[in-house]
């Protein structure tokens, strides 16, 4: 599944808080990337670990 989207949203989030004053929701921003990229990553890794033609339930 493509994920990208996720991380335009959340880079251009960060973008207007910096751009705007709003360290805070920056930093939050910041922190929501790097969560995201650790969990897509791991779900990537699960996904690819099972048989083919295998699916999660």
């Amino acid at each position: 599944m493509d994920h990208d989207w996720v991380f335009d949203v959340l880079k251009d989030l960060k973008s207007y808080a910096v751009a705007n004053g709003l360290i805070q929701l920056a930093v939050k921003a910041e922190e929501a990337l790097q969560v995201a990229s650790a969990e897509i990553a791991a779900l990537e890794m699960t996904a690819s670990a099972r048989p083919a033609g295998q699916t999660s339930q």
